[in-house]
């Protein structure tokens, strides 16, 4: 039955040492989630690809996503191995180790695509809306979680019957906007190397929407 909804492997655009651009690199991954959204998935993770792209990697995007059980990005996208480098945190907040890890699929393994991902009805989000209604922060470092989101939240305004989805794209978007002022993507976006977009996944139809 899966088999059968399984388009053929493009091997061109699937060929290792093929580059893209950042135009490229970002209808490609769109293309991917069109076919994900269809039930027409290129590629089933099947452990002989995993043996093909073990001797080296050359991903040409890098996904900044939730840690939400429910958004597997390679599925997502439908990714193959080797096809894009996935960094996730709780609403994909950012602390040194994510945005170096970005910075390093950029510079080092020269991904030219950077995806800053949401997803509708955020845990974090609605966790963060509820702490800052109560005046009560969470304790440790899931404390740090809602400061980081806090921002996106007072913007939109704790009034507002949208909030957390109006919120969450403002989050995508300062998360986004972040990352490019980061002292190594900047230089690569400066260059042309490197495109640094936001987008939101609708946790019910599977689609990808670019802010």
């Amino acid at each position: 039955m899966t088999q059968s909804k399984t388009a053929p492997p493009d091997r061109t655009l699937d060929t290792p040492g093929t580059r893209r651009g950042p135009a490229e690199a970002l209808a490609d991954l769109m293309a991917g989630n069109r076919r994900f959204v269809a039930g027409r998935p290129r590629y089933g993770h099947h452990v002989a690809e995993a043996a093909a792209r073990s001797g080296g990697q050359e991903p040409y995007a890098v996904v900044v996503g939730c840690i939400d059980s429910r958004v597997p990005l390679e599925a997502v996208f439908d990714q193959n191995f080797g096809s894009i480098c996935v960094v996730r945190s709780g609403a994909h907040v950012l602390d040194r180790s994510v945005v170096g890890s970005v910075e390093f699929a950029v510079s080092e393994l020269h991904a030219s695509l950077v995806m800053v991902l949401g997803h509708e009805r955020c845990g974090a989000v609605a966790a963060t809306v509820d702490a800052l209604r109560t005046g009560s922060r969470p304790d440790g470092f899931m404390g740090y979680l809602v400061d980081q989101i806090a921002p996106a939240v007072t913007e939109t305004g704790l009034n507002d019957e949208q909030v957390q989805a109006k919120a969450l794209r403002r989050h995508v978007t300062r998360t986004a906007e972040q990352l490019r002022l980061a002292d190594r993507l900047a230089q690569a976006a400066a260059a042309g190397r490197v495109q640094i977009v936001g987008a939101v996944y609708d946790l019910d139809t599977g689609v990808v929407d670019l802010l």
